[in-house]
């Protein structure tokens, strides 16, 4: 798969966020930024966008993720945005 790949399928997943990606073949590191995140714990982060690439997973599609999830408030503040 491609960066662009990923990009598109969690962006027709996830609505209202914003992704950066980065890899190739099967190794991604995704950073997934919006309000789908307010209020939710880190691991309820992970696993909304790990639920949005199940199928790929499964499949073996998609084997190495690396996932960093940000409100808009914290993107903000974040470290050279991560």
């Amino acid at each position: 798969m491609q960066p662009h790949e990923v990009k598109a399928l969690l962006e027709s997943r996830i609505d209202g966020c914003d992704f950066h990606i980065q890899g190739e073949g099967c190794n991604f590191q995704v950073i997934a930024v919006g309000e789908a995140f307010e209020g939710l714990s880190a691991v309820k982060r992970q696993q909304l966008v790990y639920a949005a690439l199940s199928d790929e997973i499964a499949s073996g599609a998609l084997h190495a993720i690396s996932i960093k999830t940000f409100t808009p408030a914290q993107w903000q503040t974040a470290p050279e945005n991560a």
